[in-house]
């Protein structure tokens, strides 16, 4: 049985209410002392040891967190899945961003938070950026096996859910207690499937499917990442079976239409028809879209879901990147110096992941 039999409505409801509570108890010391905010967005690595010794008990708990190894890691199937990613970054992020995310809009109670966030509608390109960095960080060669760089990036994207649960639950009044609490520990568990399980069923639409054990092997990397979130990942899928289970489930309980959902669909379909200069894709992007959603999140959206992808766009998604427009180099390295440089010449400044610092009264 495996995990399968913790996959039912009551225990998925529990989780609903359910938050972080390590990340969430240090947000609330971070509010009042909004100087550790600023001195924790200078940070690019996990402080040692002896320097997180003499923090306040709250940082000191957290950040000590991180120099914690998880007892279940399977070094073979890590660095298995850090190759994979490798050989397929490229096209990894572009089905996070035309497969993974508009999946994730069309699950509507997951979806009232993120629309709630100006940065996701107004900010798009910015968000968007900030995501295909947080992958390429968590992805970052030699990751949880000898290299925690790259730790920081993930301790900030834990702390910024975090920031999101306290200003959503505290300044929201339009929150609906039905919606569960924000970013809850079922929507982390759904969003992480959305980027693991879900890219490999875009594979497979594409007839790049690598295979059973490469996707297992992907499912142990984002139980660290999970790990490291904060997730519980005790009802995290070891196996595709398991995996493919869970999904099902969270989609029977929160694929429905929504505004929010359309709401974030039409502001990422807006983003793309704006910066992808090429109209063979722009033209259909609706369903180029649909064809990886099917039918039901299609309609959930509000876009046309269709059964076959065009002949003229289905080689481009092998060749774009979801941030910004065009070919660009293939390859970690190339990525990322790609996803920087394109960033700090749209934007004007470099990208990196800062947790928000409240306005002052």
């Amino acid at each position: 049985m495996g995990k399968l039999k913790l996959y039912t409505d009551a225990r998925l409801d529990l989780l609903r209410k359910r938050g972080d509570d390590l990340a969430d108890r240090l947000v609330v010391f971070l509010i009042q002392n909004p100087e550790w905010i600023e001195r924790i967005n200078s940070w690019e690595q996990i402080p040692a040891v002896q320097e997180v010794s003499d923090f306040p008990k709250l940082v000191k708990e957290y950040f000590l967190f991180f120099h914690s190894k998880p007892d279940f890691i399977d070094l073979t199937k890590t660095a298995a899945a850090q190759d994979f990613f490798q050989k397929n970054s490229n096209l990894y992020l572009s089905l996070l961003g035309f497969y993974s995310l508009p999946y994730c809009y069309a699950f509507a109670d997951g979806a009232q938070v993120l629309v709630r966030s100006k940065r996701i509608t107004e900010e798009i390109g910015v968000r968007l950026s900030e995501t295909a960095l947080f992958l390429l960080d968590a992805f970052f060669p030699g990751t949880f096996m000898n290299n925690d760089e790259k730790l920081m990036t993930l301790a900030k994207v834990r702390l910024i859910h975090a920031f999101s649960r306290y200003f959503v639950s505290r300044h929201a009044r339009d929150w609906d207690d039905d919606w569960g609490i924000p970013i809850n520990q079922e929507d982390l568990v759904g969003t992480n499937l959305a980027f693991s399980l879900m890219v490999m069923r875009g594979m497979e639409k594409l007839d790049r499917f690598p295979g059973k054990d490469s996707l297992e092997d992907l499912l142990h990397y984002w139980k660290l990442i999970g790990f490291y979130l904060g997730l519980e990942i005790d009802y995290w899928p070891e196996t595709a079976k398991e995996a493919f289970e869970l999904e099902k489930l969270i989609r029977k309980r929160h694929l429905k239409p929504s505004e929010a959902g359309r709401i974030l669909m039409d502001s990422l379909l807006r983003y793309y028809k704006t910066s992808i200069p090429d109209t063979a894709i722009t033209s259909v992007m609706d369903q180029f879209i649909g064809y990886f959603l099917g039918k039901e999140a299609s309609a959930a959206l509000g876009i046309l879901a269709v059964g076959k992808l065009p002949k003229q766009v289905y080689g481009l998604v092998l060749d774009f990147s979801f941030w910004k427009q065009g070919r660009t180099h293939s390859g970690y390295g190339g990525l990322r110096r790609d996803l920087k440089q394109r960033f700090k010449s749209e934007f004007g400044r470099d990208l990196v992941l800062n947790l928000p610092i409240p306005k002052r009264s």
